[in-house]
């Protein structure tokens, strides 16, 4: 075998082949230019330099996503999730129509749903929510999909929740989790955002949990000294314990955001401003019928909770009646009480109202439940006393058997759409008829010079009939009790 030339002979080549000035550049070359009788002499394939400092690229590797979508929900890391529900009353069809609303509701978190299934039970299980053997099931089903999320159509104990995870081997929260998860992502107002936090604080506060040495006491009770008496928190106590302090702290905040908006409603009460408040199951249409009737300009989106904040704004009835519309916070079936406490100040606008607007998707497969469910929460808060208007949107899209049905039930209702404006004006007048009017009727000649007395008739009152004279401005009215008496002096005639 030959063996290779040492450098210091390679050297001695060069020098003896090159000129003085040259002899650098063909140092620099040495691995460029080939020679026989330098590199003849070693053994094996000699690879260029420019290959050994490079790195090689292998074609058909690259995930990258030129699809604008999907580079958005590689950025969201969506979560991959299996939906899990216990079918307990009902038909089947209304069990498959829970799953699906939460399957929207995961969508809406932003979550990405592999599977879904669903167990026949009395009632759901004690200890793991669908049994011992069912869950066993279901991890193989979490398993095949590589999902690395459960959510269950409930709401789980604490002891349920653990348990359940401890077989499934993943993440498993439940339907209160993932509404409470959507309303934080969308809460914008300063208020919104606190009574979602403190939801979420309710929420949380039974389910703590703690491992290992998070479980260990602390050194301390006493006042100090060497060991210093008494066992101490627990990690897990002290963490319940800053729970509750910010609970309590949230709930000043909340009221004290609420003697706010009270000051509004007392100015438009001291004015007998009317007031409508739009009550409806999530995306319903509740905010694009809002924007129909006054133009507000407010979010609309095909997504469940799209809008959480109250939005009030001022409208006019066709005879001229000013009065305030308020939409609400959608609600939904088997709405969390803990966002039911938290936002009772914001659904006080349904209890104070003098008429609602009950919002319904015509276009949904379910829509009777839809409108038992609102009225759930509506009784919650004790608004059963106001007027109620049913209000089926979508009517262009919806099933006219469906509507027909919906029209004959619902004694007070309405068909309309508020993409399309199909309905809204007979909509603004059955308003203007359920509105409660003045109690007293005055037939007054009112001075030009005492012309606010007028103008308070068009604010507050509703006219009857207006006319000018050489002597003033005849005037036929319906206003309140105090209006009445400020009129009285110049009045010709009144009835109750």
């Amino acid at each position: 075998m030959t063996s290779s030339s040492s450098p210091s002979q390679d050297t001695k080549r060069l020098a003896h082949a090159y000129p003085e000035g040259l002899r650098a550049d063909a140092l620099m070359e040495e691995d460029v230019a080939w020679s026989h009788e330098i590199d003849g002499e070693r053994d094996g394939d000699q690879l260029d330099r420019s290959e050994r400092a490079a790195l090689r690229r292998v074609g058909g590797l690259s995930t990258e996503l030129e699809d604008v979508t999907e580079v958005e929900y590689r950025q969201l890391r969506l979560e991959r999730v299996v939906l899990v529900g216990v079918w307990t009353t009902g038909t089947a069809q209304d069990a498959d129509n829970s799953l699906a609303e939460l399957a929207a509701l995961a969508e809406t978190a932003g979550a990405l749903v592999l599977d879904g299934v669903i167990q026949r039970r009395d009632k759901p299980d004690a200890a793991t929510y669908i049994g011992s053997g069912k869950a066993l099931e279901l991890r193989d089903v979490v398993l095949e999909s590589g999902a690395d999320t459960v959510i269950c159509d409930g709401e789980l104990s604490p002891g349920q929740l653990i348990q359940l995870e401890d077989v499934v081997k993943v993440k498993v929260i439940d339907r209160t989790a993932l509404i409470l998860d959507i309303f934080a992502q969308h809460a914008k107002s300063r208020e919104g955002k606190a009574q979602v936090a403190l939801a979420q604080m309710q929420y949380m506060l039974p389910r703590l949990r703690g491992w290992g040495q998070s479980l260990s006491r602390q050194m301390g009770g006493g006042r100090g000294g060497l060991a210093t008496r008494g066992p101490g928190e627990t990690k897990i106590e002290t963490d319940r314990r800053r729970i509750r302090e910010k609970m309590a702290k949230m709930r000043r905040e909340i009221a004290d955001m609420k003697t706010g908006r009270e000051v509004k409603r007392q100015e438009r009460r001291r004015n007998k401003v009317p007031s409508v408040a739009i009550a409806g199951y999530t995306n319903a249409g509740k905010s694009s019928l809002l924007n129909r009737l006054t133009g507000a300009g407010v979010l609309v989106e095909n997504s469940l909770f799209a809008t959480l904040d109250p939005t009030v704004r001022r409208a006019e009835t066709p005879s001229g009646r000013l009065y305030t519309l308020a939409d609400t916070v959608g609600f939904v079936r088997h709405l969390p009480h803990h966002l039911v406490e938290a936002f009772r100040s914001t659904m006080e606008e349904v209890g104070d109202s003098d008429l609602i607007l009950h919002v319904v998707d015509g276009s949904h497969p379910n829509p009777e439940e839809q409108l038992a469910a609102v009225r759930e929460v509506i009784r919650d808060v004790g608004a059963t006393d106001v007027p109620e208007i049913v209000v089926i949107n979508k009517a262009d899209a919806a099933d006219p058997l469906v509507l027909q049905r919906l029209l004959r039930v619902e004694k007070r209702s309405l068909a309309v759409s508020a993409r399309t404006g199909l309905g809204i004006e007979e909509l603004l007048a059955l308003v203007d008829d359920e509105l409660p009017r003045p109690s007293v009727e005055v037939d007054a000649l009112v001075p030009y010079t005492h012309g606010k007395l007028v103008a308070r008739a068009h604010t507050e009152g509703e006219v009857l009939s207006e006319e000018h004279t050489a002597d003033g401005t005849r005037i036929k009215v319906r206003v309140n009790e105090e209006l009445a008496a400020d009129l009285a002096p110049y009045a010709s005639a009144s009835a109750a």
